[in-house]
Formats: C-alpha cells, sequence, structure tokens
C-alpha cells in the first residue's frame, strides 16, 4: 500500500467515523492520574487483531504496543496522554462525561484516539516499514509524571539495545485554526516547579494587632515582592514566570491567625533561570518575613522539566507536515509555551519534538474560543484525522531517512 502523503491523508479521513467513535467513548468516562481501567481497555481493544506487541504497566494503565516492520532498522516513539481533568464539564456536547468532576478539558482523548488512528494506518503499511513503531499511551500527564513511571518501567529499552531513534507528540489546541500544525525548536514547553510557603506569625484578638504577629500582610508583602523578582532579576529573554494560585489564612473575623498558606507555581525555560528562580523564592520569602519578625516555611517542589524539542527531528516533523497538509498550514511557533508537559522526560533521553495541532471549530472567535483546561472547551473532530495521519507521516518519514 503506497504511503504518499494523499494516500496517508484520505485514509486517515476515511477513519474518521472509528476514530471519533473512539473519542467519545473516552469522552464519556474520563479517569485521573495513574489509574485509568476504562480507557486502558478501550485501547487495548482498539489495538486487538493488528498484530502488534503489548504490553501493560505495572504501576500504572499504561499501554504500549510494538509494531514491527518486515525490515530491520531503528525505533520511532509516538505518544499519547490519556488522563483527564477533576473538573465538571460545562460543554452541553450530547456524549459529555457522565463522571461528576471529571473532564477531558485538555485534549487527551483526541490524543489517544489519533494515536489509535495512526497505528491502523502503519498496521496496513508493515512492509513498508525499515525498523518499528513503539506507541506510548500514557497516564498521569496532568498529576503524577506518567512519562518517567513508563520509562522507569523500560519504555525506553529496545531489543536492540539501540534506544530510540526518534520521538513524537501532539497536543490539540484551540488557539490555531483547525487542521494546522505549530512548533518550533528548541524550548517549547516550560519546566513547572512548585512553591509552599507558610508563613508563621503570632495568633491573637483582631482588636489588638500589636500584641500579636499578623501573619497576613506579611504573606501579602512575600507575593509583591516575588511580582518584583521576576521583573527585575530575570532576563526577558529568559522568562520566568511566578504565581501564587492560592491564599489560605485563618477562620473567622475576629481572631488574627496563627499561619497563612502560600501555594503557586514557577515557570522556566533553561536550567540557569530555574536555579536563579529557585534561589530568589527562598531568600525573598525568608528575608520578607523577617523583616516582619516573622517566620515563613519555604516548600520548593520540582515538577517536570522544559520540553526541549530536538532541531533535527522538529524540522523532520515541519517538512512532513508541510507535505502532508501543504507549506501554508505548517506554523513556526513564535515563542514557548510556558506550560507544562510531561513527555519532557522522554526529550531528556531521546531526540524528538512536540508539536501543537490547531483544533478550533469553524466559526468559534479566535480571540477568546475556549481552550485546554476550560470547563467548556470544545474541540474540532476533523482535526483528528490530520493528527492520526501526522503520527503516520513522521514515522515512515524517520524510519525512511535512516
Amino acid at each position: 500500500m503506497t504511503a504518499t502523503p494523499g494516500h496517508l491523508l484520505a485514509e486517515a479521513r476515511a477513519l474518521l467515523p472509528d476514530i471519533v467513535a473512539v473519542r467519545r467513548s473516552l469522552h464519556r468516562l474520563p479517569e485521573l492520574g495513574l489509574q485509568l481501567p476504562h480507557t486502558q481497555q478501550a485501547v487495548l481493544a482498539a489495538l486487538d487483531g493488528l498484530g502488534l506487541t503489548v504490553t501493560t504497566g505495572e504501576r500504572l494503565s499504561s499501554v504500549t504496543a510494538v509494531l514491527e516492520g518486515d525490515r530491520p532498522g531503528p525505533t520511532v516513539l509516538l505518544r499519547a496522554d490519556m488522563d483527564a481533568l477533576p473538573q465538571q464539564e460545562d460543554t452541553g456536547l450530547d456524549f459529555a462525561s457522565e463522571v461528576p468532576g471529571a473532564m477531558h478539558a485538555c485534549g487527551h482523548d483526541l490524543h489517544t484516539a489519533m494515536l489509535v488512528g495512526a497505528v491502523r494506518l502503519l498496521a496496513a503499511r508493515r512492509a513498508e516499514l525499515a525498523g518499528r513503531v513503539l506507541f506510548m499511551f500514557q497516564p498521569a500527564e496532568e498529576s503524577d509524571g506518567g512519562a518517567q513511571y513508563m520509562i522507569e518501567e523500560g519504555l525506553l529499552d529496545t531489543p536492540d539495545g539501540a534506544g530510540i531513534a526518534a520521538a513524537f507528540a501532539l497536543h490539540v489546541t484551540t488557539r490555531f485554526e483547525s487542521g494546522t500544525v505549530h512548533l518550533r525548536p528548541g524550548p517549547t514547553f516550560a519546566a513547572s516547579d512548585q512553591i509552599h510557603l507558610t508563613v508563621r506569625g503570632r495568633s491573637g484578638h483582631a482588636s489588638a494587632p500589636h500584641v500579636s504577629l499578623d501573619p497576613i500582610p506579611v504573606a501579602c508583602e512575600i507575593v509583591q515582592a516575588l511580582q518584583t523578582l521576576t521583573t527585575r532579576t530575570v532576563d526577558i529573554f529568559d522568562p520566568a514566570v511566578i504565581t501564587v494560585a492560592s491564599i489560605h489564612s485563618g477562620t473567622t473575623t475576629n481572631i488574627i491567625p496563627e499561619t497563612a498558606e502560600l501555594h503557586g507555581t514557577f515557570r522556566t525555560l533553561t536550567p540557569q533561570t530555574r536555579r536563579r528562580v529557585r534561589e530568589g523564592i527562598d531568600r525573598v520569602a525568608r528575608h520578607v518575613a523577617a523583616a516582619h519578625g516573622a517566620t515563613v516555611e519555604v516548600n520548593l517542589i520540582e515538577g517536570y522539566p522544559p520540553v526541549v524539542n530536538d532541531e533535527t527531528v522538529a524540522a523532520t516533523v515541519r517538512d512532513t507536515a508541510a507535505d502532508l497538509l501543504g507549506a501554508d498550514l505548517v506554523h513556526r511557533l513564535p515563542q514557548p509555551f510556558m506550560g507544562a508537559e510531561d513527555f519532557s522526560y522522554v526529550l531528556r533521553r531521546v531526540p524528538g519534538t512536540m508539536a501543537f495541532l490547531g483544533a478550533r471549530r469553524p466559526g468559534d472567535p479566535a480571540e477568546n474560543a475556549p481552550d485546554c483546561h476550560s470547563n467548556r472547551v470544545v474541540f474540532d473532530e476533523p482535526a483528528l484525522a490530520t493528527g492520526a495521519a501526522l503520527h503516520a507521516a513522521v514515522a515512515l518519514r524517520c524510519l525512511a531517512a535512516r
């Protein structure tokens, strides 16, 4: 079967009803975290009969599937994340979530369905493959770093010991017109680390703050000082974002509390700025607290590293997408996205690329269409065919180039 870009895209579009059915099944029954039993079974059922070597995770509900080509060669990894988010859906879709407090609000149901479609396209082309394709269906991107769990369980260990030659993943977004592809070499997603601060003062009556030590204004001053930290000590061309997302203190109106808790994140693109901001948060919090006679407990938890796209693989993906879709639908991202993605754990060990796939419905306003992590986000399902075809085309191009 010929693997020209036109044939791949046409076949993916013919498969679209089946791909949509997989997506909607997953969307109705979203699951959170490391354990996704329904999702895992749906993926296993979709892969059944395609001649793959399939394994499942030990500590998580992952699925790993290997398609062996008819000729020897390297291994290319294609990845989809499968978990949902803990929020109530408010889209009004007739296939909306049936699970209270859970929703596929980041498009992982689309990612999984697209990769299932790519498996079918590539399984029909086994004779053209000089090597193997490793399909990575991953839980817990949103929470526990499921990619790292899968790596620890041997995801990247190949039978020939040569490792993975290239890795590729897609992320849908309504920021861009449906069916368009957006990518860049170098840093593409940020590292994301957690901030947990507990300011400790001295409790007392609200009528006599002078004999207490109120932690709330100290906490507020720390928040302001952290914003100055980013604007006055961080290079604007190597950016950082500090967000204090929640503050908790007190129980009623007439008691000065003992403590005030601050929780948030800081996001960076390079190791040097990550280290500089980490040291700065600790220093600012401690010294502001000390200036008021308070103390502070600082707990900074390291999260996902940045996603850094390999220049060679990014160029391959760009050229493949242009051949598949037309150059006018492929765009270079002008700057990184400061969200985080645990595909970064794969890219620390394998040259690879993550790209964005536009999935904004025609007619939705470009400037304010609900996007990932919104309880109202709705994606354009025809983009699923584009994503499935692009996954398959990238694998074929990477293997052909070896």
